[in-house]
């Protein structure tokens, strides 16, 4: 009996020797739509980090320590590129592992700020709204089915490299994304339909994407700082542009609502609600992407349907 143990074990030892276990791939992305897509591509099999914790700006976070060793110890790490988290590429210099910007992708449908984009109302030598210039690539791609796609494509075929046990289970998952962002387009499409001629107000231009895609358009950017505020004369000019359309909504991002923005709408028909691209507390689940996606479009509709 003991005779036939041994040689089981030898078996079983050999047999794993050359037929590796599941490989235990630790993805990292930077910001919660990235972790999302990602989600929805490792449905099943495990579930992605994510770097940014909610309500973070990936334009300027400070990593902590404990940020850097995370960076370096995963195995596949995703973000939009240094357009975004200008925090990330020195950080990166020092990484061995896989680091994937995904602006730089083939197939990445990307904006950039045009001179129109530039004419905030705000200071001209205001660098608020993350400088975004004419001619620089607007980083907020994640806002595009399109470009999701693409990112689900790539993380798909990289983590079938470094997993082939699951490499038919990614497959699958990155198929039924793609059905999912079909109906998904549609939903919003229908969702939108009643509002495309009504204009609106934000303070960062953030939403040109998920605009562009469904037949939207803000009629301007408030670009202000936590730290400095606009002059009179320039709350005045704002306050005037307000009242030339009358009934409007101005949209803020969570966490925090601009001051400013009390002092804009006092005594005009302004409604003021949030736009949430980020998405900061989303569950990390297959369907988190679309949810960000719909609630975007409800908040918007929701407030322009209402005035």
């Amino acid at each position: 009996m003991s005779r036939l143990f041994l040689l089981f074990v030898v078996f079983i030892t050999g047999f794993s020797a050359i037929t590796p276990a599941q490989a235990d791939v630790r993805v990292l992305t930077s910001i919660k739509p990235l972790q999302l897509i990602a989600a929805a591509v490792q449905d099943g099999i495990a579930v992605p980090e994510v770097l940014l914790p909610p309500g973070a700006s990936p334009h300027n976070y400070a990593l902590r320590p404990s940020d850097v060793r995370r960076v370096q110890d995963v195995d596949l790490l995703y973000w939009i590129g240094p357009d975004m988290e200008t925090f990330l590429p020195r950080v990166l210099a020092g990484r061995t592992k896989a680091s994937v910007p995904v602006q730089s992708l083939p197939g990445m449908h990307l904006r950039t700020f045009t001179a129109s984009s530039a004419h905030h109302d705000d200071d001209d030598d205001d660098e608020h709204d993350h400088d975004h210039r004419p001619g620089s690539v607007d980083a907020h791609l994640w806002l595009s089915t399109v470009n999701a796609r693409v990112i689900a494509a790539k993380m798909a075929a990289d983590l079938s490299e470094a997993d082939p046990a699951n490499a038919a289970r990614y497959d699958s998952n990155v198929k039924a994304f793609d059905a999912r962002l079909d109906a998904l387009d549609a939903k919003i499409k229908q969702r939108v339909a009643g509002i495309t001629d009504k204009k609106y107000f934000v303070f960062h231009e953030a939403f040109d994407y998920f605009e562009e895609a469904y037949g939207l358009k803000h009629a301007g950017v408030f670009a202000v700082s936590h730290e400095v505020q606009p002059g009179a004369q320039h709350v005045a000019a704002m306050r005037a542009r307000l009242a030339e359309y009358g009934k409007t909504c101005v949209f803020s991002e969570p966490p925090l609502r601009p001051k400013l923005a009390d002092t804009l709408s006092a005594g005009l028909p302004v409604k003021l609600a949030e736009l949430d691209g980020l998405g900061g507390y989303t569950p990390a689940t297959a369907q988190g992407y679309e949810h960000v996606l719909s609630k975007l479009a409800d908040d918007l509709a929701g407030c322009l349907e209402s005035l």
